[in-house]
């Protein structure tokens, strides 16, 4: 059929009620690219925790479960463009909104440009695997950059249809391997002892949940894209909730396949063996060579499919912010026919290219270098995100009238408050899982995101004193034309801004996309 041609644009607006709830699911979870992190993490999570690494996986879905509760319902409060940053000033003040806000973008970049690294390195072994060709992993990266500028340029819907057919492709592989599993019962039948207590309450479940916590990051990203959705008050919700529970399920289904498929005494023997190789192996032996080979190629497509969906979600963070004037207005451009942030998509490339090619010059490994100290860095400041967030969650709540529960607006954004606060405190202990680094190297990319948030607090105070007009409408809401007649707000304390009214039903607002955490190369 041919391409219906996309209606003329003003140039000012992006793709209004261009995504439904299956679309921003896509970004989503593609962000997450389970394939390369059941591939790629999986393994050393049960080296590390045994056969109760399962339940790592949904413990951590829970967590961020409960999070996404107080998460979403501010998402029908606050439609600034500024997701995170615009929650976390409207609750903590405009400060800590620019500090968290200058954290958003370091971490989004973070989570993306590292993997290009990954990108060169599982192009290089899938083409060695299948070709016995070597490949050299900067042209690559390079090329990569190309493509996901052209999918960040194209038209949100083009992106979202892309993500779809990838994240079936490599969700699909890994059913595939369930069922072959599932069908011949295992290695000694099936069991489910990896969910028992005995299994789950051991010392190494500290580091499967530092692992898994961070297999989720970017699920979040559903609120940037609310000015693009149809129906945002219902499908952001919808989509971040069915993000959560298709990954923590999914993450947690596929990984006790893989312990049936060896047996819970051989899996750990396996996995110190071969680690990248456990999925390949045990894919061969339960469905056939072609299957390996295909799940080789799956997991470039899936590394291509997290690029993406981080890419989109880094634009439309730039266009936030160079629309409340924090950036230069030129980065808030707009696409006349595809309705995309077309100049910030070219500067974040731009940006990502400077680094590949540093870190190409430098001589550093592609792997343990640019993806591992890029990407963690990326991955705890989101965490530290999402903390904040949870937090001004209530303090927004208590200042603001509103007709939500206490469950929603109290309960369970400080219990998931606290959650996140002890994940991140795995994290960072186990940080040297994810990084293969010294403690000298690990101590400096954990301090890196205390520090950016530190730089966010001086830009702040420094748009204060010189741009007190930026620093005034900073994460302010969208006007409406019935703002008149909304009910006033309480005076926020400490001379901050004032808190938003409620906002109509009609006004809009965006969201975001995740990335793959650090892990083993996979099988060559």
């Amino acid at each position: 059929m041919p391409e219906t041609p996309e209606p003329p644009r003003t140039g000012t607006e992006l793709r209004r009620g261009a995504l439904g709830t299956a679309d921003i699911s896509f970004f989503v979870i593609s962000a997450a690219a389970p394939l390369t992190v059941m591939a790629g993490v999986a393994p050393v999570a049960i080296l590390l925790g045994g056969v109760g690494a399962p339940a790592g996986y949904l413990l951590a879905g829970l967590t961020l479960a409960v999070f996404a509760i107080g998460f979403t319902t501010m998402s029908r409060h606050v439609r600034s463009g500024g997701a995170f940053y615009a929650y976390i000033a409207r609750g903590l003040g405009k400060r800590v909104g620019i500090g968290a806000a200058l954290l958003a973008l370091v971490g989004y970049n973070g989570m993306e440009i590292g993997v290009y690294g990954l990108l060169g390195t599982t192009t290089a072994d899938t083409a060695r695997s299948l070709a016995g060709i070597d490949v050299p992993w900067l042209p690559v990266s390079l090329a990569g950059l190309a493509l996901i500028w052209y999918g960040g340029f194209r038209s949100i819907d083009f992106g979202a249809k892309l993500l779809g057919v990838l994240l079936v492709a490599e969700t699909g592989i890994l059913v595939l391997l369930a069922g072959g599993v599932l069908i011949e019962g295992g290695a000694h039948g099936l069991s489910p002892g990896s969910f028992a207590p005995g299994a789950v309450l051991v010392p190494g479940t500290a580091a499967v949940l530092a692992f898994a916590f961070a297999a989720f990051t970017g699920f979040e990203s559903t609120v940037i894209y609310r000015r693009e959705a149809r129906d945002p008050d219902r499908t952001i919700p919808r989509a971040t909730y069915i993000a959560v529970a298709f990954l923590g399920l999914f993450y947690a289904f596929i990984v006790w396949t893989v312990i049936q498929a060896f047996g819970s005494e051989e899996v750990l023997t396996a996995a110190a063996e071969d680690p990248a190789g456990l999925f390949f192996t045990a894919i061969t032996t339960y469905v056939g060579p072609w299957a390996a080979d295909l799940m080789h190629v799956f997991i470039v497509t899936s590394v291509i499919a997290s690029l993406l969906a981080f890419h989109n979600a880094i634009n439309r963070y730039v266009l936030a912010l160079a629309e409340e004037g924090v950036l230069p207005a030129a980065l808030g451009r707009i696409h006349p026919r595809h309705g995309s942030p077309y100049l910030a998509g070219l500067a974040q490339t731009a940006l990502g290219a400077v680094i590949v090619l540093g870190f190409a010059l430098a001589g550093a490994d592609p792997y343990q270098q640019l993806l591992l100290w890029v990407n963690t860095p990326g991955m705890i400041g989101l965490m530290a995100l999402m903390l904040l967030a949870a937090i001004a969650v209530p303090v927004y709540f208590h200042r603001v009238p509103h007709a939500e529960g206490p469950w929603r607006t109290l309960v369970a954004p400080v219990t998931a408050a606290v959650l996140l606060a002890v994940a991140i405190c795995l994290v960072v202990s186990k940080v040297g899982l994810f990084t293969m680094a010294s403690t000298t190297v690990n101590t400096v990319l954990v301090a890196l995101v205390p520090a950016v948030f530190a730089a966010g607090l001086v830009l702040a105070r420094r748009l204060k004193t010189r741009r007190p007009e930026v620093y005034a409408r900073f994460a302010e809401e969208p006007a409406t034309a019935t703002a008149a007649t909304a009910p006033a707000a309480p005076a926020a304390p400490e001379g901050e801004e004032q808190p938003c009214p409620l906002p109509t039903p009609s006004s809009p607002e965006p969201a975001s996309a995740p990335s793959t955490p650090p892990a083993p190369r996979p099988a060559r």
